[in-house]
């Protein structure tokens, strides 16, 4: 089951340099992988001799699914934070252990229908996955990342304009129960639409293939040029006065005022740095690197989005992205979903966050909807970091299509995490964003993954990860409403919720799991 496990959690991104798996390279999602793990769990939990064996097969696999998938978290703690490494170790394979009860809980229910035909077995193992990824992903503030989908980003990208990222994983995981319960030699029928699942998932280009030839739900509203800042500022030093300080202020300066001057030469553009860029509340910064740094801006004909804290350390401070035009009308986005431990304190564990050594660690929340940055015709709405894992809460801004964004810009500092396939995982949640909204997405990131998403989810443009420059690109911006974005903005993740509620009312209630 651990192995399993691990698997799932490879499947992602392949972790391992240098490694190819049949073609797959490092840092690409592995469809094929995803789902065999989940035809193992499948089975297991059907073979399993009670329900609490079940579960504990189900909660082994959990574990080290989340604690292969978010292993870096070790590094933000015990390289950046300062926790000893047995202590950090604990923490990771304590919080995979934790957020596993939710699939130990869905293997424990799911053995219920041991007995039944492949095809309710594989209803039943869509919906009570379905539901465990749900609890994962809200509960307790929520942590999603890892969910089965992101894997599918390639095989099933026909399907997440319809059902997001969680739906995605329900039918991964309904067609793994469905051959884990034997469902290939019951007919013609399920041989053939096995094959045509799975065909996209063994050669990804043929889920590519569908995506693309699917017809729009969107339509464009024009190009726009875009200079993507990669700071690179390593992060033991990000916060020191006397090293990161001093060199981000002024790379940030140059490398802004430089880009302005070559998007100026485009007929103007938008100039985007990471979350954090600038490490300091804007009034603890010296009044003239602001005058130069609104000069800039006030003599070009493009406009500025930066990640920086905003607020004072005695009315609390967020997690910002600031804006300015050139005629200097300023904007303001602050972080809504904030995470854990780094961004905020929960009750009863200050105790814990005082144990390391990370600076800005409990921001102000800010509100779920926000006005987007409206800029050359377009209407850009950031959010920072770990934000784009809830595609439900950035759904949330398109209940009104004639209002909603026309393009999605994310800022991240994955610096706390290291060279590691965290920032693989990161560029992936992100194409799947732009799938779920058809809109394309652009990432400014301190060490990687900065890039241009396209609307269907395809990597445009790229700039080398932990390397100090600038991805000069442009991206198109889009309106309309994908029926995922439609549903979400309107009734959040319940849809999928009562659908998965409903197929196991119907199965425990109606048929009280009569085998076929």
């Amino acid at each position: 089951m651990g192995l399993a496990g691990l698997a799932h959690a490879w499947a992602m991104a392949w972790p391992w340099p240098g490694v190819s798996v049949l073609g797959w390279q490092t840092g690409e999602p592995v469809a094929w992988l995803q789902w065999l793990a989940l035809v193992g769990l499948a089975w297991l939990c059907r073979q399993a001799p009670s329900w609490r064996s079940a579960a504990l097969l189900a909660w082994l696999f959990g574990t080290a699914w989340l604690a292969g998938t978010f292993w870096w978290l070790f590094i933000s703690m015990n390289t950046y934070g300062g926790l000893p490494a047995w202590m950090a170790a604990f923490s990771v394979w304590a919080l995979a252990a934790f957020l596993a009860l939710y699939t130990a809980a869905a293997g424990g229910l799911v053995w219920r229908w041991r007995a039944a035909s492949p095809f309710r077995y594989a209803l039943v193992f869509a919906a009570v996955w379905l539901l465990a990824e749900w609890a994962r992903g809200r509960w307790l503030t929520g942590f999603p990342w890892g969910a089965a989908g992101y894997a599918q980003v390639d095989a099933m990208a026909v399907w997440a304009p319809w059902v997001g990222v969680y739906g995605m994983g329900a039918l991964s995981a309904g067609l793994a129960a469905a051959v884990a319960a034997g469902a290939w030699w019951r007919g013609w029928w399920p041989r053939v639409l096995i094959g045509v699942l799975v065909l996209p998932m063994v050669w990804p280009s043929a889920g590519r293939w569908l995506a693309e030839v699917q017809p729009a739900f969107t339509r464009s509203t024009g190009a726009v040029p875009v200079a993507l800042l990669q700071g690179n500022i390593p992060q033991d030093e990000k916060f020191q006065p006397g090293g990161g300080v001093p060199l981000a202020l002024e790379w940030y300066l140059t490398a802004t005022g430089e880009a302005l001057q070559r998007l100026d030469a485009r007929g103007g553009g938008l100039v985007v740095a990471p979350e954090t860029a600038i490490p300091l509340l804007p009034q603890q910064m010296d009044p003239a690197w602001w005058a130069q740094w609104e000069a800039q801006i006030a003599a070009s004909q493009s406009a500025v989005l930066i990640g920086l804290p905003m607020g004072s350390w005695q009315a609390g401070y967020t997690n910002s992205v600031a804006g300015w035009t050139p005629s200097l009308d300023t904007y303001r986005y602050d972080k809504h979903h904030l995470v854990p431990f780094g961004e905020f304190v929960p009750p009863l564990f200050r105790w814990f966050t005082e144990w390391m050594d990370i600076p800005l660690g409990d921001f102000n929340r800010g509100a779920l909807v926000q006005p987007p940055f409206e800029w050359m015709g377009q209407r850009w709405a950031p959010n920072v970091c770990y934000e784009d894992l809830f595609g439900e809460e950035l759904a949330a801004s398109f209940r009104d299509a004639d209002a909603a964004p026309t393009l999605l810009v994310n800022v991240s500092n994955i610096a706390w995490f290291g060279n590691t396939v965290a920032i693989d995982q990161h560029r992936h949640i992100a194409r799947l964003r732009s799938l779920e909204l058809q809109r394309s997405t652009v990432r400014a990131t301190n060490t990687g993954a900065t890039a241009v998403i396209d609307p269907l989810g395809r990597v445009i443009a790229e700039y080398p990860r932990l390397t100090r420059g600038v991805l000069d690109s442009e991206v198109e911006g889009r309106t309309g409403l994908t029926p995922y974005a439609w549903w979400a903005s309107r009734f959040g993740l319940w849809p999928l919720v009562l659908l998965a509620l409903g197929v196991l009312f119907y199965y425990f209630f109606m048929n009280r799991c009569k085998v076929d």
